[in-house]
Protein backbone atom coordinates (compact mmCIF):
# COMPACT_ATOMS: atom_id res chain seq x y z
CA UNK A 1 0.00 0.00 0.00
CA UNK A 2 2.67 2.38 0.83
CA UNK A 3 4.68 2.29 -2.42
CA UNK A 4 1.20 2.31 -4.31
CA UNK A 5 1.21 5.60 -2.29
CA UNK A 6 4.65 6.63 -3.11
CA UNK A 7 4.29 5.47 -7.07
CA UNK A 8 1.25 7.94 -7.34
CA UNK A 9 2.80 11.34 -5.64
CA UNK A 10 5.38 10.47 -8.08
CA UNK A 11 3.01 10.65 -11.01
CA UNK A 12 1.57 13.62 -9.83
CA UNK A 13 4.76 15.08 -9.53
CA UNK A 14 6.04 14.11 -12.93
CA UNK A 15 2.18 15.65 -14.53
CA UNK A 16 2.78 18.91 -11.92
CA UNK A 17 6.00 19.41 -13.68
CA UNK A 18 4.77 18.72 -17.32
CA UNK A 19 1.96 21.40 -16.59
CA UNK A 20 4.27 23.96 -15.47
CA UNK A 21 6.67 23.77 -18.53
CA UNK A 22 3.91 23.89 -20.87
CA UNK A 23 3.67 28.09 -21.99
CA UNK A 24 0.27 29.64 -21.14
CA UNK A 25 -1.93 30.95 -23.90
CA UNK A 26 -1.24 34.69 -23.59
CA UNK A 27 2.61 33.66 -23.44
CA UNK A 28 2.13 32.39 -26.67
CA UNK A 29 0.05 35.27 -27.83
CA UNK A 30 2.78 37.23 -26.77
CA UNK A 31 6.07 35.36 -28.69
CA UNK A 32 4.39 35.38 -32.09
CA UNK A 33 6.34 37.80 -33.89
CA UNK A 34 3.71 40.21 -36.42
CA UNK A 35 4.23 39.23 -39.91
CA UNK A 36 4.33 41.80 -42.95
CA UNK A 37 4.09 41.24 -46.60
CA UNK A 38 5.44 42.90 -48.71
CA UNK A 39 5.97 43.38 -52.96
CA UNK A 40 8.17 45.44 -54.56
CA UNK A 41 8.13 46.97 -57.66
CA UNK A 42 11.05 45.40 -59.15
CA UNK A 43 14.64 44.33 -57.35
CA UNK A 44 16.62 47.38 -59.10
CA UNK A 45 19.09 48.89 -56.97
CA UNK A 46 16.32 51.70 -55.57
CA UNK A 47 14.22 48.97 -54.34
CA UNK A 48 16.77 46.70 -53.12
CA UNK A 49 17.53 49.58 -50.94
CA UNK A 50 14.13 50.24 -49.94
CA UNK A 51 14.14 46.66 -49.28
CA UNK A 52 17.48 47.03 -46.73
CA UNK A 53 15.09 49.62 -44.67
CA UNK A 54 12.29 47.89 -44.69
CA UNK A 55 14.75 44.42 -42.70
CA UNK A 56 16.97 46.99 -40.67
CA UNK A 57 13.47 48.65 -38.98
CA UNK A 58 12.07 45.77 -38.92
CA UNK A 59 14.39 43.59 -37.59
CA UNK A 60 14.49 46.68 -34.62
CA UNK A 61 11.00 45.87 -33.57
CA UNK A 62 10.80 42.32 -33.98
CA UNK A 63 8.76 42.10 -37.00
CA UNK A 64 9.06 39.10 -39.45
CA UNK A 65 8.75 40.11 -43.36
CA UNK A 66 7.89 38.45 -46.50
CA UNK A 67 9.31 40.20 -49.28
CA UNK A 68 8.41 39.45 -53.05
CA UNK A 69 8.79 41.09 -55.61
CA UNK A 70 6.35 42.28 -58.70
CA UNK A 71 8.99 42.49 -61.50
CA UNK A 72 6.60 45.53 -63.03
CA UNK A 73 3.79 43.12 -64.02
CA UNK A 74 0.80 43.67 -62.23
CA UNK A 75 -1.06 40.38 -62.34
CA UNK A 76 1.99 38.85 -60.66
CA UNK A 77 1.55 41.70 -58.13
CA UNK A 78 -1.75 40.57 -57.39
CA UNK A 79 -1.24 36.95 -56.81
CA UNK A 80 1.47 38.10 -54.29
CA UNK A 81 -1.29 40.03 -52.44
CA UNK A 82 -3.76 37.48 -52.72
CA UNK A 83 -1.03 34.88 -50.79
CA UNK A 84 -0.41 37.08 -48.71
CA UNK A 85 -4.41 37.14 -47.96
CA UNK A 86 -4.44 33.49 -47.76
CA UNK A 87 -1.49 34.12 -44.91
CA UNK A 88 -3.28 36.09 -42.77
CA UNK A 89 -0.44 38.75 -42.46
CA UNK A 90 -0.91 41.38 -39.90
CA UNK A 91 -0.16 44.21 -42.65
CA UNK A 92 0.82 44.37 -46.04
CA UNK A 93 3.04 47.42 -48.32
CA UNK A 94 2.71 47.65 -51.63
CA UNK A 95 5.08 49.20 -53.93
CA UNK A 96 2.57 49.32 -56.85
CA UNK A 97 3.79 47.65 -60.47
CA UNK A 98 0.61 49.77 -62.10
CA UNK A 99 -1.31 52.61 -59.96
CA UNK A 100 -4.61 51.62 -61.42
CA UNK A 101 -4.36 48.12 -61.54
CA UNK A 102 -3.39 46.95 -57.81
CA UNK A 103 -6.82 48.85 -56.60
CA UNK A 104 -8.84 45.10 -56.67
CA UNK A 105 -6.14 43.72 -54.81
CA UNK A 106 -5.75 47.14 -52.05
CA UNK A 107 -9.99 46.60 -51.94
CA UNK A 108 -9.20 42.38 -51.21
CA UNK A 109 -6.99 43.35 -47.99
CA UNK A 110 -9.59 45.94 -46.52
CA UNK A 111 -12.34 43.31 -46.86
CA UNK A 112 -10.24 40.97 -44.93
CA UNK A 113 -9.64 43.51 -42.51
CA UNK A 114 -5.32 43.42 -43.41
CA UNK A 115 -4.15 47.47 -43.28
CA UNK A 116 -2.35 48.29 -46.34
CA UNK A 117 0.51 50.57 -46.81
CA UNK A 118 1.87 51.60 -49.68
CA UNK A 119 5.83 52.84 -50.32
CA UNK A 120 7.43 54.72 -52.85
CA UNK A 121 4.30 54.11 -55.62
CA UNK A 122 0.71 55.28 -54.40
CA UNK A 123 -2.59 53.14 -55.36
CA UNK A 124 -5.06 54.61 -56.75
CA UNK A 125 -7.75 53.46 -54.83
CA UNK A 126 -8.90 51.11 -51.76
CA UNK A 127 -7.91 52.51 -48.46
CA UNK A 128 -4.55 52.41 -47.67
CA UNK A 129 -3.42 53.68 -43.65
CA UNK A 130 -0.69 55.57 -45.38
CA UNK A 131 2.01 56.27 -47.95
CA UNK A 132 5.34 56.65 -47.82
CA UNK A 133 7.12 58.63 -50.47
CA UNK A 134 9.94 60.75 -51.40
CA UNK A 135 8.47 64.31 -51.86
CA UNK A 136 8.34 63.59 -55.67
CA UNK A 137 7.33 66.67 -56.37
CA UNK A 138 9.92 68.71 -55.09
CA UNK A 139 12.47 66.07 -56.49
CA UNK A 140 10.65 66.87 -60.15
CA UNK A 141 11.30 70.74 -58.92
CA UNK A 142 14.99 70.22 -58.06
CA UNK A 143 15.48 67.85 -61.62
CA UNK A 144 14.39 70.65 -63.31
CA UNK A 145 16.60 73.29 -61.89
CA UNK A 146 19.57 71.21 -62.60
CA UNK A 147 18.45 70.99 -66.64
CA UNK A 148 18.14 75.21 -66.25
CA UNK A 149 21.61 75.02 -64.86
CA UNK A 150 23.08 72.54 -67.42
CA UNK A 151 21.40 74.53 -70.42
CA UNK A 152 21.61 77.88 -69.06
CA UNK A 153 17.85 78.18 -69.50
CA UNK A 154 17.34 78.16 -72.89
CA UNK A 155 17.02 74.97 -74.99
CA UNK A 156 14.49 71.97 -76.07
CA UNK A 157 14.15 69.03 -73.64
CA UNK A 158 12.97 65.23 -74.20
CA UNK A 159 11.24 63.14 -71.11
CA UNK A 160 11.76 59.60 -70.65
CA UNK A 161 8.54 58.79 -68.57
CA UNK A 162 6.12 56.28 -66.84
CA UNK A 163 3.14 57.64 -66.57
CA UNK A 164 1.16 54.41 -65.41
CA UNK A 165 3.15 55.43 -61.87
CA UNK A 166 1.57 58.60 -59.90
CA UNK A 167 5.57 59.11 -58.35
CA UNK A 168 6.56 59.45 -61.75
CA UNK A 169 3.74 61.63 -62.45
CA UNK A 170 4.69 63.84 -59.37
CA UNK A 171 8.44 64.09 -60.50
CA UNK A 172 7.26 65.12 -64.24
CA UNK A 173 4.88 68.06 -63.06
CA UNK A 174 7.32 69.39 -60.99
CA UNK A 175 10.19 69.34 -63.25
CA UNK A 176 7.38 71.13 -65.77
CA UNK A 177 6.52 73.20 -63.35
CA UNK A 178 10.17 74.66 -62.71
CA UNK A 179 10.86 74.62 -66.96
CA UNK A 180 7.64 76.61 -67.63
CA UNK A 181 9.33 79.60 -65.85
CA UNK A 182 11.77 79.53 -68.74
CA UNK A 183 10.36 80.79 -71.86
CA UNK A 184 13.22 79.95 -73.80
CA UNK A 185 12.86 76.62 -72.42
CA UNK A 186 10.77 74.03 -74.52
CA UNK A 187 9.43 70.12 -73.39
CA UNK A 188 9.65 68.57 -77.19
CA UNK A 189 8.29 65.00 -76.14
CA UNK A 190 7.40 63.02 -73.33
CA UNK A 191 8.15 59.44 -74.12
CA UNK A 192 7.01 56.38 -72.43
CA UNK A 193 9.76 53.88 -71.81
CA UNK A 194 9.25 52.15 -68.02
CA UNK A 195 11.56 53.19 -66.46
CA UNK A 196 13.66 50.93 -68.53
CA UNK A 197 17.57 50.94 -69.24
CA UNK A 198 17.24 49.37 -72.89
CA UNK A 199 13.76 51.09 -73.60
CA UNK A 200 15.29 54.09 -72.78
CA UNK A 201 18.30 53.25 -74.94
CA UNK A 202 16.10 52.64 -77.80
CA UNK A 203 13.41 55.47 -77.60
CA UNK A 204 16.52 58.23 -77.22
CA UNK A 205 18.13 56.26 -80.30
CA UNK A 206 14.95 57.02 -82.77
CA UNK A 207 14.41 60.03 -81.25
CA UNK A 208 18.19 60.76 -82.04
CA UNK A 209 17.70 59.59 -85.64
CA UNK A 210 15.23 62.08 -86.32
CA UNK A 211 17.36 64.47 -86.84
CA UNK A 212 15.76 67.41 -84.83
CA UNK A 213 17.60 69.43 -81.76
CA UNK A 214 17.93 68.28 -78.38
CA UNK A 215 19.71 70.03 -75.99
CA UNK A 216 18.75 68.10 -72.56
CA UNK A 217 16.91 64.82 -71.41
CA UNK A 218 15.13 64.26 -68.25
CA UNK A 219 14.91 60.24 -67.32
CA UNK A 220 12.55 59.76 -64.55
CA UNK A 221 14.80 57.74 -62.88
CA UNK A 222 18.78 56.39 -63.44
CA UNK A 223 17.91 53.57 -65.38
CA UNK A 224 15.86 55.76 -68.19
CA UNK A 225 19.22 58.77 -67.92
CA UNK A 226 22.08 55.72 -68.42
CA UNK A 227 19.73 54.17 -71.21
CA UNK A 228 19.83 58.04 -72.83
CA UNK A 229 23.43 58.67 -72.37
CA UNK A 230 24.23 54.92 -73.91
CA UNK A 231 22.60 56.08 -77.39
CA UNK A 232 24.34 59.79 -76.94
CA UNK A 233 28.01 58.32 -76.79
CA UNK A 234 26.86 56.24 -79.87
CA UNK A 235 25.95 59.74 -81.47
CA UNK A 236 28.85 61.04 -80.48
CA UNK A 237 27.36 64.05 -78.63
CA UNK A 238 28.15 63.17 -74.76
CA UNK A 239 28.35 66.83 -73.58
CA UNK A 240 26.13 68.63 -75.82
CA UNK A 241 22.63 67.01 -74.78
CA UNK A 242 22.53 67.56 -71.08
CA UNK A 243 21.23 64.45 -69.07
CA UNK A 244 19.39 64.46 -65.79
CA UNK A 245 18.34 61.62 -63.55
CA UNK A 246 16.44 60.61 -60.64
CA UNK A 247 17.16 58.49 -57.75
CA UNK A 248 21.14 59.25 -57.36
CA UNK A 249 22.32 55.58 -57.69
CA UNK A 250 26.08 55.22 -57.41
CA UNK A 251 26.49 54.12 -61.39
CA UNK A 252 24.77 57.40 -61.99
CA UNK A 253 27.03 59.39 -59.35
CA UNK A 254 30.35 57.87 -61.11
CA UNK A 255 28.79 59.46 -64.35
CA UNK A 256 27.86 62.79 -63.08
CA UNK A 257 31.81 63.02 -61.36
CA UNK A 258 32.83 62.02 -65.77
CA UNK A 259 30.44 65.05 -67.01
CA UNK A 260 28.72 62.64 -68.91
CA UNK A 261 25.34 63.16 -66.97
CA UNK A 262 24.86 66.62 -65.22
CA UNK A 263 23.08 65.62 -62.05
CA UNK A 264 20.83 63.22 -60.44
CA UNK A 265 17.70 63.95 -57.74
CA UNK A 266 18.73 61.44 -55.09
CA UNK A 267 16.32 59.69 -53.48
CA UNK A 268 16.53 57.93 -49.68
CA UNK A 269 14.82 54.37 -50.29
CA UNK A 270 16.38 53.21 -46.89
CA UNK A 271 14.81 55.79 -45.58
CA UNK A 272 11.08 55.36 -47.10
CA UNK A 273 11.80 52.08 -46.11
CA UNK A 274 12.18 52.57 -42.19
CA UNK A 275 9.75 55.04 -42.22
CA UNK A 276 7.12 52.79 -43.53
CA UNK A 277 7.74 49.92 -40.90
CA UNK A 278 7.78 52.76 -38.48
CA UNK A 279 4.16 53.91 -39.50
CA UNK A 280 3.34 50.34 -39.26
CA UNK A 281 4.56 50.18 -35.48
CA UNK A 282 2.52 53.08 -34.54
CA UNK A 283 -0.75 51.48 -35.93
CA UNK A 284 0.07 48.73 -34.11
CA UNK A 285 0.04 50.62 -31.08
CA UNK A 286 -3.08 51.89 -31.93
CA UNK A 287 -1.66 55.22 -32.84
CA UNK A 288 -3.01 57.91 -35.18
CA UNK A 289 -0.54 57.05 -38.09
CA UNK A 290 -0.86 60.01 -40.78
CA UNK A 291 -2.27 59.67 -44.20
CA UNK A 292 0.99 60.08 -45.77
CA UNK A 293 4.86 60.74 -44.91
CA UNK A 294 7.05 62.43 -47.49
CA UNK A 295 10.82 62.15 -47.21
CA UNK A 296 13.25 65.08 -48.64
CA UNK A 297 15.02 64.47 -51.51
CA UNK A 298 18.18 66.06 -52.36
CA UNK A 299 20.67 66.66 -55.36
CA UNK A 300 23.95 64.53 -56.48
CA UNK A 301 25.86 67.59 -57.70
CA UNK A 302 24.95 70.06 -54.41
CA UNK A 303 26.72 67.01 -52.73
CA UNK A 304 29.83 66.93 -55.10
CA UNK A 305 33.27 69.14 -53.76
CA UNK A 306 33.12 72.59 -55.23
Amino acid sequence: MQRELLMSRWVFALLLAGMLLLPLPGAVAQAKKPVIGITLLTRDKFYTDLETGFKTEAAARGYELRVVSGEKDPNKQADQVDDFLTQKVDAIVICPCDTKSIVPSVEKANAAGIPVFTADIAAGGGKVVCHVASDNLAGGQKAGEAMVEALGGKGKIIILSHPNVTSVRDRVKGFKQVVARHPEMEILQEVPSEGDREKSQRAMEDMLQKDQQIDGVFGINDSCAIGALLSVRAAGKVGQIKIVGYDGIPEARELIKKNEIYDSTIQFPDKIGKATIGAIADYFAGKEVPASIAVECGRVRSEMPR
